[in-house]
């Protein structure tokens, strides 16, 4: 059986349902990015113990599962529901990360909350990072380009993996930085802020530029 993703840049290709469930997997995982959220987890978390830690990993993955798989299981409507767009999605996730960014620049004027675990596992782990604009609109194309059922369960499989691969990352990550030392976490916390920034101007500009009448 063949599909047609007419939704993508391949515009008229056709798949055969095993191409599909390979680009389903391969495009969902790159998307959800487990090494980027891999690194911030790793800035943001530097003074939480390892209970702490792992909370917050557990957490933050069991919601973003929740979330894709919401979004894969009702496609568009939610966003028909609350006459929302895609583009809206993308703005908000800016100025989520945004925040985020100029917390980690100036961590001693950054409110300290009693479970502060809890609050970093929503935002930013959960969106826009794992369950961000991005993934969320990859799940729902890919969702409604399903022609079989096999190709559907793909998708849910694909955002299993996406997740667990994220979740590997993130309770493992005090391995891959334990070497850097505190000099180094420091310099690495300032230059993740700096790109946690920038994808926040991306994702700003795409919202943007989706509304914006072309000429």
């Amino acid at each position: 059986m063949h599909v047609c993703l007419s939704h993508y840049s391949w515009s008229g290709e056709c798949l055969t349902t095993l191409e599909f469930v390979i680009l389903a997997i391969g495009s969902i995982i790159t998307v959800i990015e487990p090494l980027s959220t891999t690194a911030i987890y790793s800035t943001l978390t530097r003074n939480f113990s390892l209970e702490k830690k792992r909370k917050t990993t557990t957490r933050s993955m069991r919601l973003s599962f929740f979330v894709l798989t919401f979004f894969g299981l009702t496609g568009h409507l939610v966003f028909q529901v609350f006459d929302i767009t895609i583009a809206a999605f993308q703005i908000a996730g800016g100025i989520l990360l945004a925040v985020v960014a100029l917390q980690m620049l100036n961590p001693d004027r950054t409110p300290v909350s009693k479970d502060g675990a809890q609050d970093i596992a929503i935002v930013p782990l959960t969106f826009p990072l794992t369950a961000g604009p991005g993934s969320i609109t990859t799940v729902i194309l890919f969702t409604a380009n399903a022609q079989n059922l096999i190709e559907s369960f793909s998708v849910f499989v694909a955002i299993f993996l996406g997740v667990f691969v994220s979740y590997i990352g993130l309770r493992f990550s005090h391995k891959l930085f334990k070497y850097l030392g505190e000099e180094g976490l420091n310099v690495v916390t300032s230059i993740m802020a700096i790109i946690i920034l920038a994808i926040a101007v991306q994702f700003l500009i795409n919202g943007v530029v989706s509304v914006v009448p072309q000429s």
